[in-house]
C-alpha cells in the first residue's frame, strides 16, 4: 500500500572550503559530472544547468555497466547566489538547498527534499546524504 509522504527529509554536510568554491561545484556541469553519484559504480555523464529562476537542470545518472539510467530534471523556482537554491522536479517534489558559511573557510550545505512515494525515506536519506557526502569529498579536494 503506498501512502503520500508529508514528511520532508533533510541531509546535510559541512564542506571544508569557502562558499565560493562550493557554489561553483555545485552550479557548474563540469563539477556535477565529477560528484553527482551516490555510489562508485554509478556516474553522471553529463550535466546541463540554467542557474536562474524558470531555468532547467538535466544530470544524466547510469550505472557504469550501463544496465540502468535516468534523468534528474528540474526547474529553479528560487536562486539567491551563494545562499540558496530552490527548485522543483520534474514529478512536482520540491528541494531547497541552503549554502551558510561557518568562517570563511567551512561552508554549511543543508538540502530539504519532499520524498517520493517507492522508496523508504530511510533509503532516500541514505541515498541523497551519500550524494552529498561525495559532493564534500570532490570539493575538498579542489583546493
Amino acid at each position: 500500500m503506498t501512502t503520500q509522504n508529508t514528511q520532508r527529509i533533510t541531509v546535510e554536510a559541512t564542506v571544508n572550503a569557502p562558499i565560493e568554491t562550493v557554489w561553483k561545484c555545485w552550479t557548474e556541469p563540469k563539477h556535477i559530472t565529477q560528484w553527482n553519484n551516490a555510489s562508485d559504480d554509478w556516474h553522471t555523464p553529463h550535466a546541463e544547468n540554467d542557474l536562474r529562476v524558470g531555468g532547467k537542470f538535466l544530470s544524466r545518472m547510469e550505472s557504469r555497466d550501463g544496465s540502468m539510467g535516468f534523468d534528474f530534471v528540474g526547474t529553479y523556482q528560487e536562486v539567491i547566489e551563494y545562499k540558496m537554491i530552490a527548485y522543483t522536479m520534474e514529478d512536482g517534489r520540491k528541494v531547497e538547498i541552503t549554502f551558510v558559511s561557518e568562517d570563511g573557510k567551512t561552508t554549511q550545505v543543508t538540502e530539504t527534499f519532499d520524498p517520493e512515494n517507492e522508496n523508504t525515506l530511510e533509503l532516500q536519506k541514505t541515498g541523497w546524504q551519500a550524494i552529498l557526502n561525495n559532493f564534500k569529498n570532490y570539493v575538498e579536494q579542489q583546493k
